[in-house]
């Protein structure tokens, strides 16, 4: 059985910092590859753009921040509005994950390793990005397993 190549890229959109995590080509597991601090919109296009041409990206990735009644806030619509300009810009398809529990788990685990969260804001953001995309494959292959059945 041959699986396909999967090519995503996730992200942690937030407004000083963008996490970004990538996955091997089977789409099993996803790693964090780097922290974005945002300047412009035009250098974080084109420092996304060189990540999603070295990777061979065929999807973004992104992290919703819902509210806890899962409806649209103001980071949502802002992370969204984000998400829409680079996919558009990147001509690549976007799928949204609720990241409602990232950055919590992210520091958590940052605390296992036994940093401390607080002077690792980029890390953080990078692990949050990784957890989203993780979710996202997982799904994914529960998603193709439960169609064969």
């Amino acid at each position: 059985m041959t699986r396909e190549r999967v090519a995503a890229l996730g992200l942690d959109i937030g407004r000083k910092r963008v996490g970004v995590a990538g996955c091997d080509g089977l789409g099993l597991l996803a790693t964090g590859l780097m922290t974005l601090y945002r300047k412009s919109f035009a250098q974080d296009l084109a420092t996304l753009g060189q990540v999603v041409a070295e990777r061979q990206v065929d999807i973004l990735v992104v992290g919703l921040p819902l509210l806890a009644d899962g409806s649209l806030g103001i980071q949502a619509k802002e992370t969204r509005n984000y998400a829409k300009r680079l996919g558009k810009a990147l001509d690549l398809p976007i799928a949204y994950v609720d990241e409602r529990c990232t950055s919590v788990a992210a520091e958590a685990l940052i605390r296992e390793s036994g940093r401390s969260p607080s002077d690792n804001k980029g890390l953080i953001d990078r692990k949050a990005a990784a957890i989203i995309l993780q979710q996202w494959l997982d799904d994914r292959r529960l998603q193709a397993k439960s169609e064969k059945h």
